[in-house]
């Protein structure tokens, strides 16, 4: 028998409620995360981040003491993701909604240097195997809590790559197929899997060299609740719904314009 027969058997999921609910954000310290932690505060929702930089996470920290808790790791470390689980097990059983949104990326090309592998399974490390060990480890106590969910950040170049990235175009369409496919086998059951897929976002990744098509992170995540309350499974945020279509009707073109953005 077919392994996944039950996925024709959907769930019709509740509409997304984050109000009063606990919630992880990784990379919740800078950036769009940072934003996101914002506003799941005016939530009031009791947010966990996890981050690189201590600095960072004791200024979220104390600019929302009570509703936020912090976490040191590098992602891109198996252990320190298997630290940050136990805590969250330990501490924290009662969160129910999961932002896999830290991510890294390296503006170079390939062949130039002496550590693209290096750094290609860095990024890999981050932007997929750790979303994808938080998922698996996390599920049991996302599933027994409340309206449980997982919402995966990736990005337009899902399907059309740029190619200053040699590794972060990959990572995310790696997460976005397998979102798709978790999605599909967790169908018969009340877990909510969710792909936002941002547009070109102004933060440091950046250094400066900025596409004059940007938005701001603050814009990007009121674009993405605003999308989250609709109750959508897969959410293409501003310019990359024009994007998505462009890569199907004429990917060429697609691949020409995604790789010829102006910056300021």
């Amino acid at each position: 028998m077919f392994p996944y027969a039950h996925i024709g058997r959907f769930v019709r999921k509740k509409q997304m409620n984050l109000s009063n609910k606990k919630i992880l954000v990784t990379g919740g310290a800078s950036g769009i995360g940072l934003e996101l932690t914002k506003s799941l505060v005016a939530q009031n929702c009791k947010v966990l981040i996890c981050g690189r930089t201590k600095d960072r996470l004791d200024e979220v920290k104390a600019q929302f003491p009570s509703l936020v808790e912090t976490f040191q790791c590098d992602l891109a470390e198996e252990n320190q993701c298997q630290s940050l689980v136990q805590w969250i097990c330990k501490e924290h059983s009662d969160l129910s909604v999961l932002f896999n949104n830290a991510a890294i990326v390296h503006n170079e090309a390939f062949l130039d240097g002496d550590k693209g592998i290096e750094k290609a399974r860095k990024e890999m490390a981050v932007n997929f195997f750790a979303p994808m060990y938080l998922i698996k480890e996390l599920h049991p106590i996302l599933s027994k809590n409340e309206s449980p969910a997982i919402v995966n950040i990736t990005t337009g170049l899902v399907y059309t790559p740029r190619a200053s990235y040699s590794f972060y175009n990959s990572t995310k369409a790696a997460l976005h197929s397998f979102t798709q496919v978790l999605r599909m086998q967790t169908a018969s059951s009340n877990l909510k899997v969710i792909e936002v897929m941002m547009p070109v976002v102004n933060t440091a990744w950046h250094k400066g060299e900025i596409p004059k098509i940007a938005i701001s992170a603050k814009e990007a995540a009121a674009l993405l609740f605003s999308a989250l309350a609709k109750n959508k499974s897969e959410i293409r945020l501003g310019k990359v719904k024009l994007l998505y279509w462009l890569s199907r009707i004429a990917p060429a073109f697609a691949l020409r314009k995604i790789n010829s953005l102006q910056t300021n």
